[in-house]
């Protein structure tokens, strides 16, 4: 098959969608009111992965619903759930599955939100329908899931009992200081604001930090 004509609307779709969701914290900051998103990184899947999790799920290239992924941070628990209900109010994009893994979370420590919506594209030979995989996580999530992914990539799954127990105990860590964060949110918003007057006029994100967009999730 050719794969650049098959990838070519999985870019297209996360091209538009960070720029779109990059479009709400703009609107939020512009208004002088707290944004639920921090910042917003995207990929599309390599050709490799594609093809190792077709066959380990035994899947058509089609049905995989993260060829195309984006992923929202965000700093409080509660802004994930904002965040949620920005994206299922949209129009411009349908969620036809949620997976919480923060209610249900992982037995090794993982939590994130992940949403997968049905995204159209308008292409020269017509609209086109893909899906897209949108996770949404506070910082200390993704600081955790960012250093389990790369000893997972390491040991293979296959982690020393004593490293798998230090991995759940900064989950746990993890999860506590979210806790925290919720208990004192409206404090460090208010002082957010004050503290950071150009929060007022933000650019469109070029150059920002949410430019790195490499995640493996």
């Amino acid at each position: 098959m050719d794969w650049e004509v098959f990838l070519d609307p999985y870019i297209q779709a996360v091209g538009e969608l960070k720029i779109k969701l990059r479009g709400i914290r703009k609107q939020f900051r512009k208004q002088g009111r707290h944004s639920p998103i921090e910042f917003v990184t995207g990929r599309v899947k390599s050709i490799d992965s594609i093809q190792e999790k077709m066959v380990r799920r035994n899947q058509q290239h089609d049905q995989l619903e993260d060829i195309a992924g984006l992923r929202v941070m965000v700093q409080f628990v509660d802004d994930i759930y904002e965040v949620l209900e920005l994206i299922k109010n949209r129009q411009d994009m349908t969620v036809v599955l949620e997976r919480d893994y923060i209610t249900n979370q992982k037995e090794s420590g993982y939590r994130s939100y992940h949403v997968i919506v049905e995204y159209p594209v308008d292409t020269i030979d017509g609209p086109k329908t893909i899906l897209a995989e949108i996770q949404i996580r506070t910082l200390a999530m993704n600081f955790w899931a960012t250093i389990e992914h790369s000893l997972n990539y390491k040991y293979r799954g296959a982690f020393p009992d004593d490293l798998k127990r230090r991995l759940k105990r900064t989950a746990e860590i993890a999860l506590e200081l979210d806790q925290e964060m919720r208990q004192i949110r409206d404090e460090i918003k208010e002082a957010q604001l004050l503290f950071d007057p150009e929060h007022k006029r933000v650019s469109d994100g070029v150059g920002n930090s949410d430019d790195t967009d490499e995640f493996y999730r």
